[in-house]
C-alpha cells in the first residue's frame, strides 16, 4: 500500500463522506457564519470525533482551494492498493472482478467523475498509471463526490504490465475505441472484466489498445464526434452493470 502527501479535500459532500468513512482527518475549516443544512451536520460529527473546527473567512478558503462550499477539511495521506487487493474485494463479495482502467487520464475533473461512475456502479476498483496520469488531489475528490474515500485505487508503473497481470487472473480487457467494430451494448461484459478509458483527445496509447482482448464503441448520432471521458465511462459501466444483473 503507497500513500500521496497530505491532502485536501472540500465541499460538502466530500467531507461528510470522509467523516463518514472515519477517514483520519486533522481539522476541518468553515467559512464564518456557515451553520445551516450540511454544514451543520460536519460539525455534529466533528464534534462526536473531537475533530477540532475553525472558523475562518472565505478569503481564507480561497486561497486553499476555490469552490470549496464553504468549508474544507485536512485529510490523512491518501491510500494506493496493490491490484490483488482490487482483486480481493470482488473475492469478498463473491462477484466477478469488474475493474476500471485510467489510461492518460490527466484531467482531475474526469478522474473523479469516473469514480463516482465505478463507484455507485460497484466496481471493485480503479487502476491508474504512476505518470500521465491526474493526481488523486483535492479536486479530484470534490469532482468523485467523495467516492474516492470508498473505491479502492491501484498506482501502477507500467499500465500493459498490470493489464497482463488481471489477464493472469482470468478477467478480460475491454477497450473503448471510437474505432472499433462492436458497439458497446453488443459486447459480453458479463464475466471477469476490466474496461480500459483513454483520455478524449488520443484515445488509448497504442500498446494498451494492442493488450485489449476486444474494444467497443458508443455509437453517436450527431454533430458532435466524441463524448467527455467520464461521460463514455459511465455507459459503458452501466451496461456491464445491466448485463451482469440480467
Amino acid at each position: 500500500m503507497m500513500e500521496e502527501k497530505n491532502t485536501v479535500i472540500a465541499g460538502r459532500n466530500p467531507v461528510l463522506e470522509a467523516l463518514k468513512k472515519d477517514c483520519l482527518i486533522s481539522r476541518i475549516l468553515v467559512s464564518v457564519g456557515e451553520k445551516e443544512g450540511s454544514i451543520l451536520k460536519i460539525l455534529s460529527e466533528a464534534r462526536k470525533k473531537n475533530i477540532p473546527v475553525k472558523q475562518v473567512s472565505n478569503t481564507k478558503l480561497d486561497s486553499i482551494i476555490p469552490a470549496h462550499q464553504g468549508v474544507v477539511a485536512y485529510i490523512s495521506p491518501i491510500e494506493f492498493y496493490e491490484i490483488s487487493d482490487l482483486l480481493d474485494v470482488a473475492k469478498e463479495k463473491k462477484e466477478p472482478p469488474f475493474i476500471v482502467i485510467l489510461d492518460q487520464i490527466e484531467d482531475v475533473h474526469n478522474l473523479g467523475a469516473i469514480a463516482r461512475s465505478a463507484e455507485a456502479a460497484g466496481c471493485h476498483g480503479i487502476i491508474i498509471p504512476l505518470h500521465r496520469s491526474a493526481p488523486v488531489n483535492a479536486a479530484a475528490m470534490k469532482a468523485s463526490a467523495g467516492a474516492l474515500l470508498h473505491i479502492k485505487v491501484a498506482r501502477v508503473t507500467n499500465l500493459n504490465a498490470a493489464i497482463e497481470q488481471l489477464k493472469k487472473q482470468g478477467l478480460w480487457i475491454c477497450g473503448t475505441d471510437k474505432d472499433a467494430n462492436k458497439q458497446y451494448y453488443d459486447a459480453d461484459l458479463k464475466g471477469p472484466l476490466a474496461v480500459v478509458i483513454g483520455s478524449e483527445g488520443a484515445g488509448m496509447s497504442r500498446l494498451v489498445a494492442k493488450n485489449c482482448d476486444f474494444t467497443v464503441n458508443i455509437p453517436l448520432s450527431g454533430n458532435i464526434t466524441s463524448l467527455n471521458a467520464s461521460c463514455a465511462a459511465a455507459i459503458v459501466i452501466f451496461e456491464a452493470v445491466k448485463q451482469r444483473k440480467a
